[in-house]
């Protein structure tokens, strides 16, 4: 059997990956210019390092917001009308941003409101974009893929701010959001022309928007898997986002100016496209802890230079590091969630992901800026880097690994659903007892074994979980689980994985000779 290819073009060979990562290019582009412009213009405004800070939490703290009820609606509704409708009034917002700038009434408060509804839409239609970007590519190709939108995205951050600078310092800033409104139209087109997968017809109840928000939450905290990875990139983020919410103050420390903090993000976007290029054959070869761990490391080193000396081409060259080192780590986070999640909940894994690192990012934001104002640049940075290498600690109880086909691909049922008249699908709540007559001598072996099926049962929809044994029967035992109303169980058991079933089987092998497993269901009535 062949090795998949750890080729980055191999995605690319897609014609509509290919359409949607350029325009997605331009989109990011687009964005990190407007991010640029209105951190620099917010120091020009104000000449507050707290406040020049905000203008990044006011950019990713509505993925903190909305992103999981955004992941929501991406599993549930149709995508495209989604991605297009957030697109579009994007353009409204930041619109109405240049026209504010251009006449001379845009005052900070103004730049951080429209800043915030300008990140608030991309929180919308980020999740959906991010899970459908990759379908016209083979599941096997999609570290790649997501490799390739990363690079996109960290090209977008050397380019972006580089020319968000030149035509600030040429321009000014209302001329920069002007390009802004362009480059969300590029992105508008391309989902127009390159429309997201319907989702698979289902005879399933639709979930609605706080069900569907509560059942990706609880997958996220019963998967291990799901689970390290947001806690891992939730600490990275919020350790990291100090050097990059402190920048403008870099910057103006190195005098530089506005095209040197432009400058100063363009060394991050290149070495994090540099590293993009040959990252998926030294993840192949070293695997994801040593390339989390060492760009945690370099990063950390990264911020300590920028604390502690001023001569700009030695800071300059730091951020190359640190570029390389946080699409290194951030990458391997994204892609290890995005392959660890079944196709139901995978846009909300992604929305999950997502405020994870840019909650994390966008507090972490505020906080690093309002101690930078107390207790020095110096000091900050210093701190940060201290806990960015703390962090790694988390890999020995949290492991991080990318989920086999098995564990994502769903399963057919085992046993059809024997009822007399099917109740309503908000009926409930829904007791359900599968009984089990085993094999003498077999008890404790088979305890371990079932222990195991709480994990799938909770993750899948059930809100509590028990086995019990039968006192006049000691060979007896009941699995017992709860869940909300039919319709969530008719749903967790259509998510039920190979992965699962494979360890229904070992449960059933310890039936006593000539028994088979034998299923109840209850309607609370009372």
């Amino acid at each position: 059997m062949s090795q998949p290819s750890t080729s980055l073009w191999s995605p690319l060979r897609q014609p509509a990956f290919r359409g949607l990562w350029i325009c997605g290019g331009i989109f990011f582009v687009g964005s990190g210019m407007q991010s640029m412009a209105a951190a620099w213009l917010m120091v020009e405004l104000t000449g507050s390092s707290f406040l020049a800070a905000l203008v990044q939490t006011a950019v990713f703290m509505p993925m903190f917001l909305l992103a999981l009820p955004a992941g929501v609606l991406a599993d549930t509704t149709d995508r495209r009308r989604l991605i297009s409708g957030a697109l579009l009034a994007q353009v409204a917002a930041c619109a109405l941003l240049t026209l504010l700038v251009l006449g001379g009434w845009g005052g900070p408060g103004a730049v951080l409101l429209l800043v915030f509804v300008c990140g608030c839409c991309t929180a919308v239609l980020t999740p959906a974009w991010n899970s459908s970007v990759i379908d016209p590519v083979p599941r096997d190709e999609w570290p790649q893929a997501i490799t390739a939108v990363s690079i996109a995205y960290n090209a977008a951050r050397a380019v972006g701010p580089t020319l968000a600078g030149l035509v600030f310092a040429q321009l000014g800033a209302g001329w920069v959001f002007a390009i802004t409104v362009t480059t969300t139209l590029v992105m508008w087109e391309s989902i127009r022309r390159w429309p997201p997968k319907a989702h698979p017809p289902s005879k399933l109840p639709a979930e609605r928007l706080w069900g569907g928000t509560l059942s990706g939450l609880r997958f996220a905290w019963h998967s291990r898997m799901i689970l390290a990875q947001l806690v891992r990139v939730m600490a990275f983020s919020a350790a990291g986002s100090a050097l990059w919410a402190l920048l403008p103050v870099i910057a103006q420390r190195l005098g530089t100016g506005a095209p040197g903090f432009g400058l100063l993000m363009g060394c991050l976007g290149t070495g994090a496209v540099g590293v993009g290029l040959v990252l998926g054959r030294l993840r192949a070869r070293f695997g994801m802890e040593a390339i989390v761990g060492v760009g945690g490391v370099v990063f950390g080193i990264a911020m300590l230079v920028a604390a502690l000396t001023q001569i700009a081409w030695v800071v300059y060259i730091a951020m190359l590091f640190a570029g390389a080192a946080w699409m290194s780590a951030m990458s391997t986070f994204n892609t290890a969630t995005q392959a660890s999640a079944p196709q139901w909940v995978r846009s909300r894994a992604v929305a999950m992901h997502m405020v994870a690192a840019l909650g994390a990012f966008a507090m972490g934001s505020a906080f690093w800026g309002a101690a930078s104002d107390i207790v020095g640049l110096a000091p900050t940075l210093c701190a940060a880097a201290a806990l960015m290498v703390a962090g790694l600690l988390l890999a020995r109880p949290m492991p991080l690994r990318m989920g086999g086909l098995h564990e994502v691909t769903q399963a057919t049922p085992w046993d059809e659903l024997f009822i007399e008249a099917e109740p309503l699908p908000e009926a409930g709540p829904v007791a359900v007892e599968v009984g089990y007559r085993i094999a003498p001598g077999t008890d404790a072996a088979f305890l371990d074994t079932i222990s195991r099926m709480k994990a799938p049962r909770r993750r899948d929809g059930a809100t509590f979980w028990r086995v019990y044994k039968d006192l006049g029967d000691p060979s007896h035992y009941v699995e017992r689980f709860i869940v909300e109303s039919w319709a969530d169980y008719l749903h967790q058991r259509a998510r039920a994985t190979m992965a699962d079933q494979a360890l229904e089987t070992e449960v059933r092998a310890f039936l006593a000779p000539g028994e088979v497993v034998r299923m109840s269901h209850y309607i609370a009535e009372r």
